[in-house]
C-alpha cells in the first residue's frame, strides 16, 4: 500500500524539468508540482509530459499538479494568456497522469474581494466545467500577493471570508484550495482552525511555513520598519507539521504536500536544496515515517 499523503516539491516549468527531476529524485521526493508564471509560453506540453514520464519511469514518484500563477481576472492581453494557460493545463493534465490544475484566482486590483466575485464567476465557470468534464480539479493558492480585502495584488483567494464568497458563487465539487499555513501566519492568523474548517476543500498543499518574530511585533507592530515575519521551508518555521498532517488525515485528505522552496531567508542560494531535503525528511517524519503494514 502506498502513502496516501506524498511529500514532494515544486519544479519550474520553464526550466529543464525532466533533468531537474532526475537530479533530485535520489533525495526521496515522492511528487512534483510543475509550475509556470502567467503563461505556459511556447512549452509543448505533450513533449514535456513524455520527457517527465520517462524521468519518472520505474519510480513511485508522480506529478501531483500543474500550476500557472498569473492574474486571469484582469482585462488585458496578459490575463487572456493566463486564462489560455489554465485551459491548456486542464486539457493536458491527463498526459502527466495528474488531476489537479492550480494557480491564483486573479483579481481586478482596484476592487474589493467581494466586488471581484462576479468577474471570478464569469471566468471560472467555463474553466470549472471544462475541468469537470475531463476529471480535473482546480485549486487556488491562498497567497495575498500584496493585496488585502479592499484592493491590490492578483489573487482574491486569500482566506476564509473570500473562500465563502467564491465557493458560494461556484458551488462545484472540483473547485478547491491549494493551501499552506505560511500565508495565514504572516497576517498573524492561526492556520489550524481554518484547516479544520476547510480541509474538505483542500486538494493540494504547499509545503511552506513561517517564522513570526513576536518581540518585533510587540515593540514595533506590524506596520513598523522592522520585518516581523519570514517565509520558511518546513522544519525551520513555527508550525508543527505533525499537527497539520494529522488534521489533513482526519479530514480525509489524500494527495501531496509539495515544498515551495526559494523563500527561506537562511536556507537559500547554495543551501536551497539542503533546506528542501531537510524539509522533505522532516515532513516524512511528521507524516509518521515510512508506511508499515499492519500484521495480518
Amino acid at each position: 500500500m502506498e502513502q496516501t499523503i506524498r511529500i514532494g516539491t515544486l519544479v519550474n516549468g520553464a526550466g529543464n524539468v525532466a533533468d531537474y527531476i532526475r537530479q533530485i529524485l535520489p533525495h526521496g521526493f515522492e511528487s512534483f508540482s510543475i509550475t509556470f508564471w502567467e503563461t505556459v509560453g511556447g512549452c509543448n506540453l505533450k513533449r514535456l509530459a513524455d520527457e517527465v514520464n520517462e524521468a519518472l519511469a520505474d519510480t513511485d514518484a508522480v506529478i501531483s499538479s500543474l500550476c500557472v500563477f498569473g492574474n486571469p481576472l484582469a482585462s488585458n492581453q496578459q490575463a487572456k494568456k493566463t486564462q489560455t494557460a489554465w485551459q491548456k493545463l486542464i486539457d493536458s493534465a491527463h498526459l502527466f497522469n495528474c488531476d489537479i490544475v492550480g494557480g491564483f484566482a486573479g483579481r481586478i486590483t482596484d476592487k474589493s474581494i467581494d466586488e471581484n466575485i462576479p468577474r471570478y464567476k464569469k471566468v471560472f465557470t467555463p474553466l470549472g466545467k471544462r475541468a469537470a468534464d475531463k476529471g480535473v480539479r482546480l485549486v487556488f493558492e491562498n497567497c495575498e500577493m500584496g493585496g488585502d480585502w479592499r484592493s491590490g495584488g492578483c489573487n482574491i483567494a486569500q482566506g476564509p471570508d473570500a473562500w465563502e464568497l467564491m465557493f458560494d458563487a461556484l458551488p462545484m465539487d472540483n473547485i478547491g484550495l491549494e493551501w499552506e499555513p505560511c500565508h495565514q501566519m504572516v497576517k498573524l492568523i492561526d492556520p489550524m482552525p481554518q484547516l479544520r474548517r476547510w480541509v474538505s476543500k483542500i486538494f493540494h498543499v504547499h509545503g511552506k511555513d513561517a517564522t513570526i518574530l513576536w518581540d518585533v511585533v510587540r515593540q514595533h507592530g506590524i506596520g513598523g520598519p522592522k520585518q516581523f515575519a519570514f517565509h520558511r521551508t518546513p522544519g525551520f518555521g513555527d508550525s508543527n507539521w505533525a499537527d497539520i498532517i494529522s488534521e489533513l488525515r482526519r479530514g480525509g485528505f489524500e494527495g501531496s504536500i509539495d515544498i515551495e522552496g526559494w523563500h527561506d531567508p537562511v536556507y537559500s542560494g547554495e543551501l536551497e536544496m539542503t533546506g528542501q531535503v531537510h524539509g522533505l525528511n522532516y515532513l516524512k517524519r511528521c507524516r509518521g515515517g515510512a508506511f508499515v503494514p499492519n500484521p495480518t
